[in-house]
């Protein structure tokens, strides 16, 4: 497999898909002079809403309009889900995005169910709602607009500045208690962006998009995701201040994650862009999952174990006290109290 950096992605390699039933050398693509591009894709959505039952995931409920994230960040541990679609988790994950341009229409279809329950549901939690294409098409605005039509409760994550475009959108569901937003800074250094998620906005950015989060009354989590041993984990501190200075309430982290394929793309990056330290970072995340490069049980896949994540523990709730956040799995209860089933908007029309 032939390892090459292209400037604008973070994979270093093309590993195929662990369902793939043949295994194809993509030399050609990375020995090419420029960068593969960027292809988007329609995929109709048969279903929307998807359901969890993990127990270290705050919510049971997502919605995903993006396969696939043009962001790029090597440590995404959503990366395997392209297996499923016969790509590979590395290059093609960053490069291969399908859009699912009939998602409303198929949320609209669940909540006319009879005897549905409101839940809070989350947009962003396998991959970045508001990455690039979401400038033009807009899925995910159109997603909150029905959110807002029907008074459901919504839950964002995202690194994308984007979101500032619905700043009204989102400022209405805050004033009614409907949104939470949480935004990813694993980095306040460039250099490191740049490799290790090199499509994302800059760190300011996000911090800027907090500010304007905090002012318009939309509450704001920081999630410090993902803590990697020895490369961001002495920016703890420092993240959480800014967080708290640019209007953050609440703040969370998660230990780097290595599901699957993600391993090996992983490792062909350290060996690619921090060789002199590899051999240590791999070390410290083996240690802290009994040994294996990855524990994927409930209770252990997001935080680890050991000294080492004693120590991550206690630096993250220190600096949270220290600068006045809220840290952890506190969830901040959001109204199901008010949801307007679409066979009912034509008897909701006038009021508030």
């Amino acid at each position: 497999m032939t390892i090459r950096t292209h400037k604008g992605r973070g994979a270093v390699s093309s590993k195929p898909g662990r369902y793939a039933k043949t295994s194809v050398d993509n030399d050609e693509e990375f020995l090419a002079d420029t960068a593969p591009q960027t292809v988007l894709r329609a995929m109709q959505a048969k279903k929307i809403i998807s359901q969890n039952n993990s127990p270290d995931i705050p919510f049971d409920r997502s919605i995903n309009p993006y396969l696939g994230c043009e962001h790029g960040c090597v440590y995404c541990y959503a990366r395997p889900s392209h297996s499923y679609l016969d790509l590979s988790p590395g290059l093609d994950f960053e490069t291969q995005i399908f859009y699912k341009p009939n998602a409303v229409a198929r949320l609209i279809e669940e909540w006319e169910k009879p005897g549905y329950v409101v839940q809070p549901i989350a947009i962003g939690a396998n991959t970045d709602p508001y990455q690039p294409a979401e400038r033009k098409l807009k899925i995910t605005r159109q997603l909150l607009e029905a959110f807002l039509q029907h008074r459901h409760p919504v839950q964002l994550i995202t690194k994308g500045g984007l979101m500032t475009r619905d700043l009204d959108l989102l400022s209405a569901l805050a004033e009614k208690n409907l949104v939470t937003v949480a935004v990813s800074v694993p980095t306040m250094n460039a250099s490191l962006k740049r490799v290790l998620e090199p499509r994302v906005p800059a760190a300011a950015v996000r911090f800027r998009l907090m500010e304007a989060l905090a002012k318009a009354g939309v509450p704001v989590t920081l999630l410090l995701a993902p803590v990697i041993p020895a490369i961001n984990d002495a920016e703890i501190e420092s993240i959480t201040k800014r967080a708290a200075e640019c209007g953050a309430s609440d703040a969370s982290w998660i230990l780097l994650r290595l599901p699957h394929e993600l391993k090996d793309i992983f490792r062909d990056w350290l060996a690619a862009q921090m060789p002199d330290r590899a051999a240590h970072v791999m070390s410290l995340l083996q240690a802290a999952s009994g040994g294996k490069d990855y524990d994927n049980r409930f209770g252990r896949r997001q935080r680890g174990r050991g000294p080492y994540v004693r120590m991550i523990a206690d630096r993250f709730s220190t600096a949270c006290r220290r600068y006045g956040l809220r840290a952890e799995h506190q969830q901040r209860a959001l109204d199901c109290t008010l949801f307007r089933p679409p066979g009912q908007q034509q008897m909701a029309l006038g009021f508030d």
